[in-house]
């Protein structure tokens, strides 16, 4: 039996041998994404909360744990959460939970544009 250990008792009325199957082992978790081609590259991590950083990948999990070095975190305004700053403090090595990942992308042809959505409210509040 693949992925079981069992064990070989004798019955002590029958002695007929018995087999007592020990607990399988854990089952792997699977992941869909594969994140392995972005390994040693520099990623950009947005974050439930807003929270956003960049820096390489080292290292993942089947739930999305990552861990970056040389990471840097974008400061939001402090008037406007929503709004990121040209600013960034050194983080260094980060480990970043999978949970609260919601976007990873590669840097390396990342470009920010305006929200377009924000400009039809504007119109219709007008």
């Amino acid at each position: 039996h693949e992925g079981r250990h069992s064990l070989v008792a004798l019955d002590c009325h029958s002695r007929a041998p018995l087999r007592v199957f020990m607990a399988e082992e854990k089952k792997k978790k699977v992941t869909v994404l594969d994140m392995s081609k972005y390994i040693d590259r520099s990623v950009r991590v947005k974050f439930m909360g807003g929270r956003e950083v960049e820096g390489i990948l080292k290292g993942y999990d089947a739930l999305l744990n990552l861990v970056l070095d040389d990471t840097k975190e974008f400061l939001k305004a402090a008037d406007d959460p929503s709004k990121l700053l040209d600013e960034s403090r050194p983080l260094g090595l980060t480990v970043c939970r999978g949970t609260s990942v919601m976007l990873v992308c590669p840097t390396n042809g990342f470009e920010e544009i305006e929200n377009p959505f924000l400009q039809e409210e504007a119109e219709e509040a007008e």
